[in-house]
Parts: structure tokens; sequence; C-alpha cells
């Protein structure tokens, strides 16, 4: 693999050459942190190392017991979304249901040459749920 390392402002560029295992090597650590490899590459050449602070087997242990508090809290809130849902639809389908008798009031009123009745806000209520 060959790796061709340009500067911000000028000409000089350097090519290095460098080995298959190196190259996997560096393949391996971008994706384990999530940065691309030209990164990692930069970081290795110019000594951007970040000093570990604090024990990494403590902190493992501290964010294993944060995930477990989050799956708890999850479980006690999914049944809330999955009714908040239901509701959500239910008055979706109510809205439908209004709007289309408002429609059939209408109606009704112009056969029997009545006044039509408008009422913006009662149509902004019903366009709020059928979003």
């Amino acid at each position: 693999m060959k790796l061709t390392i340009k500067p911000q402002k000028g000409l000089g560029k350097i090519e290095i050459e460098l080995s298959a295992e190196l190259w996997s090597e560096i393949k391996g650590l971008s994706e384990r942190y999530g940065v691309p490899a030209e990164k990692v590459v930069e970081i290795a050449l110019t000594g951007e190392f970040r000093k570990q602070e604090g024990d990494l087997e403590e902190l493992e242990k501290k964010v294993g017991e944060l995930e477990g508090k989050v799956w708890k809290l999850e479980k006690e809130y999914a049944p809330l979304r999955f009714k908040a849902y239901g509701l959500s639809e239910d008055n979706k389908i109510l809205a439908i249901e209004l709007s289309g008798l408002i429609a059939e009031n209408n109606q009704l009123r112009r056969f029997l040459k009545l006044p039509l009745r408008r009422d913006p806000e009662l149509r902004k209520l019903i366009s709020y749920y059928m979003r």
C-alpha cells in the first residue's frame, strides 16, 4: 500500500510504502475507533496520542453499569411509548372521521341553503392530529 502525505500548504509531499500487515493494523484501528485511516496515520506521525485517564477496566465496568440502567429504563418506558403511539394513531383516525363529518355537514347545509360554518380553529386542530 502506497501512502501519500500532502501538506496543507505548499508543494512538498511524502510517499511511503506500507506493508499489508501494517495497513491492516491501521484499518483495524480505524474501524475500532471510528475514524478515517488517514487520521490514524496522521495521529501516529504527529504523536497526538491521548493519555489514558483512569483505569480502563474500571471505566468499562462503569459503562456496563450505565448500560444496565439504560436497559432497565428502556423496559419501563417501552410500554408507555407503545401506548402513546396507539393513542396518537387513534387521534389521527378520529381527526379523519371528524373531517369527514364536517364535510358531510357542509354538504347538508348547502343542500338546505343554510350558511356554511367555517371554523378555522377546528381545522387547525384536525390538521395537527392528522400529521
